[in-house]
């Protein structure tokens, strides 16, 4: 990999071409969350969308709870039935749970309703497209919501992490982080590092802006299992490893220099 030096980072394109991105090379996972497969040849990637974003639909936002462990306790009652959920440090200080993609606000109510007749949520409210950042992106430009998801990405620094799992208790794991971000600014990505690799268009690290995802090999020779937000400047916010906290990180490190696999963009 290419040296990234902080005279470098600084010279970012704030401009991408709209063409096209086509690598030599794609990486195949074969397991959720940050573990994967060996980086394989492949043919150009095809059926990426180049514009637009991909849209979030309804959510489901429940809780507002003055103790966090209030919230893992919902969060992980919802993770078990297979929703997703993540939690979140609202303005106000509280904390919160959000979870689901549905396609009308009738079907996010219905399912809203069943949980609360099943004793599992109380109050609920329901997260419409037009409430997130990514929306204010078509009046304040791709810019703001680079900064806005940066900003949600900078609340979580200090969580403990944990491998395969993004209960607010044991913390997120890397690609559980990158969801959670991108899900709370209406950016509807996968949960896996695998489909996150797949899902997004292929950025030069010389091209990288932030709020685009960044992709590591830290274990097993070539197979990619890492993934950190880029926030600027050279640096990358992750949830690092076991025992350790999500925290900024420098893509000038030689750790992660020898280590970096590639970026995607998915705006």
């Amino acid at each position: 990999m290419r040296r990234i030096s902080r005279r470098g980072s600084q010279s970012i394109k704030r401009k991408r071409e709209r063409g096209p991105f086509f690598e030599a090379f794609i990486v195949i996972l074969v397991a959720a969350g940050c573990a994967g497969k060996a980086i394989a040849p492949s043919r150009p990637r095809q059926g990426v969308p180049e514009k637009g974003i991909p849209r979030l639909g309804y959510s489901i936002q429940v809780g507002a709870f003055s103790h966090l462990d209030n919230a893992v306790r919902l969060n992980e009652s919802l993770e078990g039935r297979g929703l997703h959920p993540y939690y979140f440090v609202h303005d106000s200080g509280l904390y919160k749970v959000r979870f689901g993609d549905f396609s009308s606000r009738e079907g996010a109510r219905t399912k809203a309703e069943t949980l609360r007749a099943a004793g599992i949520i109380q109050e609920f409210y329901i997260v419409t497209p037009d409430d997130y950042a990514a929306v204010a992106q078509r009046k304040y430009g791709t810019g703001h919501l680079r900064n806005v998801i940066v900003r949600t990405a900078k609340r979580y620094i200090g969580l403990p992490y944990r491998w395969g799992g993004s209960s607010a208790e044991h913390g997120f794991d890397c690609s559980g982080l990158a969801m959670a971000v991108y899900h709370y600014n209406g950016i509807n990505i996968p949960r896996s590092s695998r489909e996150q690799y797949m899902a997004g268009n292929p950025v030069d690290v010389r091209n990288l802006l932030p709020g685009d995802l960044v992709f590591f090999t830290t274990s097993w020779g070539k197979r990619v299992s890492h993934v950190g937000i880029y926030a600027g400047d050279g640096r990358f916010i992750h949830a690092p490893g076991q025992g350790k906290r999500v925290r900024f990180a420098k893509l000038s490190k030689r750790y992660y220099q020898t280590r970096y696999a590639g970026a995607r963009t998915y705006f």
